[in-house]
Formats: C-alpha cells, sequence, structure tokens
C-alpha cells in the first residue's frame, strides 16, 4: 500500500490530526510525510480544518 493510501485511511478513521501524531501512527519520517502531505491537499484529497491539522471530509 502506498504512503498516502496510508495516510488518507488513517485519516478516514480518526479526527483531525497533527502531522507529528500520523507520522508516530505510522512510523514514517516527517519529512517524508509532508511531502505527502502536501501533495494529497493539492489534489484535495486531505483538508486542513486548522493550522498543522489535517483530516478527511466525512
Amino acid at each position: 500500500m502506498e504512503l498516502s493510501e496510508r495516510i488518507i485511511e488513517l485519516l478516514s478513521k480518526s479526527d483531525p490530526m497533527k502531522s507529528n501524531e500520523i507520522a508516530e501512527a505510522l512510523n514514517i519520517d516527517k519529512k517524508d510525510l509532508d511531502k505527502v502531505l502536501k501533495q494529497l491537499k493539492n489534489d484535495s484529497k486531505i483538508t486542513s480544518p486548522k493550522r498543522c491539522f489535517y483530516s478527511i471530509e466525512k
């Protein structure tokens, strides 16, 4: 499973999360995560309801 798919799956099952919480939950480097989060946000697959938090519209 690709990292982007893992992020979407995690966020779909949780409340808005900070990027460091996502990195810890998926056991990945935060720098790698930040790149994917930026792309997912640009593609409108995730949202940022408030600064540094990420979620999926439900």
